[in-house]
Order: structure tokens, then C-alpha cells, then sequence
């Protein structure tokens, strides 16, 4: 099937076996590497991607079944905010709190907190929790990714700067 996807406003076009998922897409056709096979069962959430803003796992769906939908992946989180190469928001949060260890979630972990917090900007705890609870992180223990949602959005609503930082 000849399919085109939008993948962080790009448009990839590709002839594809029907039965090809959206994660072997991103990876294999896109080279998007950020986003990560884990267990290609839905159940870890490493291949966690945005289609239309929602939270997914790419390893449940079929590229065909994206056609017409906006992707966004790891690679496109800071957008036109920031240059090239610079963390945003969400990312700084996870460098900043420890909130990332080996890595290997964080790009899920990461675009389930913006999904979160596009819709939520101000969640509780217990709400970033549930957000991220299809996600598996087997370093950090969860404490310190729950850390980072709660301070990028409370920088979110001002300005980004340490925590720690005195005037």
C-alpha cells in the first residue's frame, strides 16, 4: 500500500506491507530513532508516539491506520520553541529531578507528560501517576519522573528556570 504520513510536520511517503506498524515505520522508513521497541506488546510503553496529540503506543497500530493523523515523536518535542539541540520544558524537568537513568523510557515517559499536560497543566500527583502508569521504567523507581511532570508544569505556567536557583 502507498501510505503518507505526517511525522513531526513532515510528510514521508512510502509503499508498505499493510500488515507494517506504525513503530517499524517510524524507525525503519522515518529513521526516527527516538522512539523505542520494547516489548511490541502495548504493555511497556516505549514506543509511546503522539497521534493527534494523544498518547499511543506505535507498536499497536498499523502505519496504514495514521495516514491522515499528526505524529509526533521525541525528536520534535521542543518544536518551534526551541533551537535545535536544546531540551525544553519537559525534558529539562527529567535531566533536572533525575527523573531519567538508563533512558530507555524517557522518550515514552516524556510524551506521555506532554499529552498530560497539553490537557492538563496543572495535575495533581496522583493525576501525572496515572498518566504515565502504561509506561514501564525499570531505574528510576517512578518517583523522580512523577518529580519532573510536576515541575515542567509548574514551569510551564512561568518560567523555566532551576528550582534551586536564588535571586
Amino acid at each position: 500500500m502507498d501510505i503518507t504520513l505526517k511525522i513531526n510536520n513532515k510528510d514521508i511517503s512510502a509503499s508498505v506491507e499493510a500488515r507494517l506498524s506504525l513503530l517499524d515505520f517510524i524507525r525503519d522508513i522515518a529513521g526516527l530513532k527516538g522512539t523505542h521497541a520494547g516489548c511490541e506488546h502495548g504493555v511497556c510503553g516505549a514506543c509511546t508516539i503522539l497521534l493527534d496529540g494523544e498518547a499511543v503506543r506505535g507498536c499497536l497500530m498499523l502505519a496504514v491506520q495514521a495516514e491522515g493523523s499528526a505524529i509526533t515523536t521525541i525528536e520534535a518535542v521542543n518544536g518551534a520553541a526551541h533551537p535545535v539541540g536544546e531540551l525544553g520544558v519537559i525534558q529539562d524537568a527529567f535531566c533536572e529531578t533525575h527523573g531519567l537513568q538508563c533512558g530507555y523510557c524517557t522518550p515514552g515517559m516524556v510524551l506521555a507528560a506532554q499529552a498530560l499536560l497539553k490537557h492538563n497543566p496543572t495535575p495533581t500527583r496522583d493525576q501525572a501517576r496515572d498518566a504515565i502508569s502504561g509506561n514501564i521504567c525499570r531505574c528510576t523507581g517512578y518517583v523522580q519522573i512523577i518529580d519532573a511532570i510536576m515541575v515542567a508544569a509548574e514551569r510551564l505556567q512561568g518560567p523555566n528556570q532551576p528550582a534551586d536557583q536564588t535571586q
